[in-house]
């Protein structure tokens, strides 16, 4: 009989030649156990998705709950669905007046394909500007204005039209004209290891944009949901968008996404044509019952509030001559090294002693750290202790 190492390994499609090939049978917390029983720290909230833990109660109860009441309906065109409605209203409450419709979707590339569209069809234009080394999705529209060519090269053609700019640099903005549809931006840059948007070159972007009839989409993807110690990282800077975009925490681990905007930006989907964006699983009620509870965790157990203390507790404790420097945004956070080759180690090192991290895409001498924002400043302790030891 073979055994799930090697059924993983002829059945499931690989994305590298070197897997981890952790086999996980349990996951609670801020913790992963093995089928041995080894447990690890889950240091990368499955990437910035877990922010309240793995299988929290709550999170759990909601998706208990909804899944018998009802599952699969046809999701957008007809039916009202309580999870859908409450959730929208929910995240609405958290967002400015202007962002005040939602529509749901799978995942955060989903989100960000609507959001295309959406600009396309609302502005009548077609070029999309997105930055350099951004990272906005694998799908063929979110993988053409992602911002590296190494992962692009082996699919062109892609999408026309879509052109990078450098991340905070004010000059670069003169590109953006009456041709220009819509701007997307991560207000942290994630996968080019963790590079907050400066707060001057945002306002100038907002600026332009607002010049050029263009319009502004934030993706929040990974900053979303509490990650960077405010719920949505725009706040932290006094700029609105047109257009947000979320996932990946935003579930409490179920699939889902979103992009929202004001109601007279989405309508243009109802007509010419109608149906102008439809999903057959998009804010699936189960996932939209997990989301509520995530969002409503968050907000109600004010996990916010020790963000910005426990990435300061990491970075004091982090203490090597290996690291050249630690970049953060609360609880995204980078440990940079001199070479990949020095970070892989102590992240194969890390992971024997029990705690898992990561490398970046565009960013790979730099260890990946965005922990749970539920996790303990003893579990804090721990993981940090380990990675001293591995670094040693």
């Amino acid at each position: 009989m073979l055994s799930n190492r090697q059924i993983f390994l002829r059945n499931v499609a690989q994305t590298s030649d070197a897997p981890l090939m952790l086999e996980i049978e349990k996951a609670e917390g801020v913790y992963l156990h093995d089928v041995s029983g080894k447990k690890y720290i889950d240091f990368i909230s499955g990437i910035s998705v877990s922010n309240v833990g793995h299988c929290h109660p709550k999170v759990v109860k909601a998706i208990h709950e909804q899944s018998q009441k009802f599952m699969h309906l046809m999701v957008y065109g007809e039916y009202i669905h309580s999870p859908q409605v409450l959730l929208s209203k929910a995240l609405c409450e958290t967002l400015p007046s202007t962002l005040s419709n939602v529509y749901l979707v799978n995942s955060g590339a989903e989100a960000i394909e609507g959001a295309m569209k959406l600009a396309k069809r609302y502005t009548g234009r077609t070029e999309i500007i997105s930055c350099i080394n951004a990272y906005h999705g694998s799908s063929q529209c979110a993988l053409s204005i992602m911002g590296s060519e190494f992962f692009k090269q082996a699919y062109r053609p892609l999408l026309p039209d879509c052109r990078n700019i450098r991340f905070n640099k004010i000059p670069d903005l003169s590109l953006i004209t009456e041709q220009t549809a819509a701007v997307f931006i991560e207000v942290v840059q994630g996968e080019a290891g963790i590079i907050p948007a400066e707060k001057e070159y945002l306002q100038k972007l907002r600026e332009k944009c607002t010049a050029m009839g263009t319009l502004l989409v934030f993706d929040e993807i990974q900053t979303g949901f509490g990650r960077t110690g405010s719920f949505w990282a725009f706040e932290q800077y006094g700029v609105v968008p047109d257009v947000l975009v979320c996932a990946k925490g935003m579930g409490g681990g179920m699939p889902i996404g979103a992009f929202i905007a004001n109601e007279s930006l989405m309508a243009v989907f109802k007509n010419e044509p109608f149906l102008g964006h439809i999903t057959t699983f998009g804010g699936h009620p189960v996932s939209s019952a997990a989301s509520l509870a995530t969002l409503q965790l968050i907000l109600e157990e004010n996990l916010i509030a020790e963000v910005h203390s426990k990435a300061l507790y990491i970075k004091e404790r982090l203490k090597s001559p290996l690291i050249k420097t630690i970049r953060h945004k609360g609880l995204m956070m980078a440990v940079e090294f001199e070479s990949f080759d020095v970070l892989k180690k102590i992240i194969d090192k890390a992971i024997d002693l029990g705690v898992i991290t990561d490398w970046f895409l565009f960013c790979n001498n730099s260890m990946r750290i965005c922990p749970p924002l539920t996790i303990s400043y003893h579990e804090l302790d721990e993981a940090c202790h380990k990675i001293n030891e591995a670094m040693a």
